[in-house]
């Protein structure tokens, strides 16, 4: 499953007073000041705009119940507002990419027009795309491009400032994990000119020839304007807004120094800890009661100075090298990191058992010699009794989160050895399912985990599943099938069942030569 998220922050009109204002980081399917239009239906916690993956050419809408003052004819000010929302664009593993939506504001009477879908996102049609009287605004949020009126050179993201005209928009996506991905765009645009003093707010998604979900996750709105508002004197503005600078100036000074104080005193704890902890490796290291301790000479020494041709591989951590042993007759692999902790000479080295075997996936989808049933059958268990011991026997439960055919390691006897835990999470066993951010690699993630970010003993059960499903098959869970571009592993399994063909499902290489009460368990 493939699926678009985006969290929104956008910032419109910067001026005074108070006027409508919610904040719905969820949504109640009982809730009266949200209503839907079209397709769009409420569900526990989300709006589903387009509720259904198979719909094509359809339109939903989410709009408040209540009318927005927008600016006052009386005194020609124009309103401050902000809001900020989420939501997902499931593409369901598909391609083309489906149709968007877009955050709106039009007048309060203004209904679905007819013929809106696809390219129109429920807002326009043919006749009114080029009308010099549209009376809407939005903020269009387009995952499918249509070159008919989307210009080459804009990405379909934008926001608004009332003193200045300002439409700007600030947006991040969930789930990339880079900090830095925060982007934002401006126009300058008078809404006075375009919109009535009151308006409708809201949301509009449509598709096209493709289908696709589109979800509202959240939705916080506040804006300023109040049309009962007295004029006040210049004089009196004048005051107000020195002193409100003023303040501010002060305050933000006053958090800036703050913020100072305080990273420099973390800064100092945490090397203060980090000296204790170094300590205390050293003191584990010198009694012998923690792993060996290995200097950096003796192994680059064993991997030939972490030669290219003692390369094994290569993952998102580091580099993984096969050493030698002299004193000790032992073969080792050697994993040095990117990036981590530095024990000696700035690297992060780590040595463990070598596993002349490999890889699960070098196996099932390189070119060694195909698994025969039976190594295929062990592997399968010796993974789900690595599972049972991480989840039920050890004294806290380890979830592990990134369990894939790459990270099971062979040994001579094909005995599975579960590796790479540098995503896992510690869990009490009594304790539910816990948010800890997604992670992972996308065919082998449960689809709860990716909607809740909440990591569980089951949502790890999902992934061995998968690699339970590329062991049977020999095929990869996250690329297309021939079969069936259109959908994936799982998917083409759970079709196979359905028919009651799910032998057929069988990798070609292992013929018939396997047992099909085993497979089919």
């Amino acid at each position: 499953m493939a699926t678009v998220t985006f969290i929104f922050f956008t910032i419109l009109l910067f001026r005074s007073s108070s006027s409508i204002s919610f904040n719905m980081p969820r949504f109640d399917p009982n809730d009266n000041n949200i209503l839907n239009q079209g397709d769009a239906t409420a569900s526990v916690g989300a709006i589903e705009l387009i509720s259904r993956d198979t719909y094509t050419y359809r339109v939903g809408w989410a709009t408040h119940a209540n009318r927005v003052p927008l600016w006052d004819s009386n005194t020609g000010r124009l309103s401050d507002f902000n809001t900020s929302f989420s939501f997902t664009i499931d593409i369901m593993g598909r391609t083309p990419y489906r149709h968007g939506l877009a955050f709106f504001l039009a007048p309060v009477e203004f209904q679905i027009p007819p013929n809106s879908a696809s390219g129109f996102l429920g807002l326009l049609n043919t006749t009114t795309i080029d009308s010099s009287s549209n009376q809407i605004v939005m903020v269009e949020f387009d995952s499918f491009k249509n070159v008919e009126w989307d210009p080459s050179d804009v990405e379909d993201h934008i926001t608004y400032n009332g003193t200045t005209k300002n439409l700007s928009v600030s947006w991040s996506y969930r789930e990339t994990f880079n900090s830095q991905e925060i982007t934002s765009l401006f126009y300058i645009i008078d809404l006075t000119k375009i919109l009535p003093e009151y308006v409708t707010v809201g949301f509009s998604a449509a598709t096209g020839t493709n289908s696709g979900k589109h979800t509202l996750k959240s939705w916080e709105f506040s804006s300023t304007l109040d049309v009962k508002e007295t004029r006040k004197m210049d004089a009196e503005k004048i005051r107000i807004t020195v002193g409100v600078t003023v303040s501010m100036g002060i305050l933000i000074a006053g958090v800036i120094t703050g913020f100072v104080i305080l990273r420099k005193r973390k800064q100092m704890k945490r090397n203060a800890a980090e000296t204790m902890n170094l300590t205390s490796i050293n003191d584990d290291l010198e009694r012998g009661a923690g792993p060996r301790r290995f200097s950096y000479k003796d192994l680059a020494s064993a991997t030939s100075n972490f030669s290219d041709d003692r390369k094994l591989g290569e993952g998102g951590f580091g580099a993984v090298y096969k050493g030698y042993l002299i004193d000790s007759d032992t073969a080792i692999a050697v994993k040095k990191f990117h990036q981590g902790w530095c024990h000696d000479r700035g690297k992060f080295l780590l040595a463990y058992e070598f596993m002349p075997n490999g890889s699960l996936d070098s196996h099932l989808f390189g070119k060694k010699s195909p698994l025969a049933w039976s190594v295929r059958y062990k592997i399968s268990l010796g993974l789900a009794s690595a599972l049972l011991y991480l989840h039920e026997e050890w004294e806290q439960c380890v979830v592990h989160r990134d369990i894939k055919s790459s990270n099971i390691m062979l040994d001579s006897s094909f005995s599975v050895k579960l590796g790479d835990f540098g995503l896992a999470r510690l869990m009490d066993h009594e304790l539910g399912p816990k948010t800890t951010g997604l992670a992972g690699t996308l065919g082998y993630l449960a689809p709860e985990y990716i909607s809740t970010g909440r990591a569980s003993k089951e949502s790890d059960v999902y992934s061995f599943g998968v690699v339970a499903l590329e062991i049977v098959t020999g095929k990869k869970s996250a690329d297309p099938l021939k079969e069936d571009p259109g959908m994936g592993l799982v998917e083409w399994v759970w079709d196979l069942y359905g028919r009651g063909q799910v032998l057929s499902g069988v990798d070609e290489k292992l013929d018939t030569n396997f047992d099909e009460q085993q497979m089919e368990c």
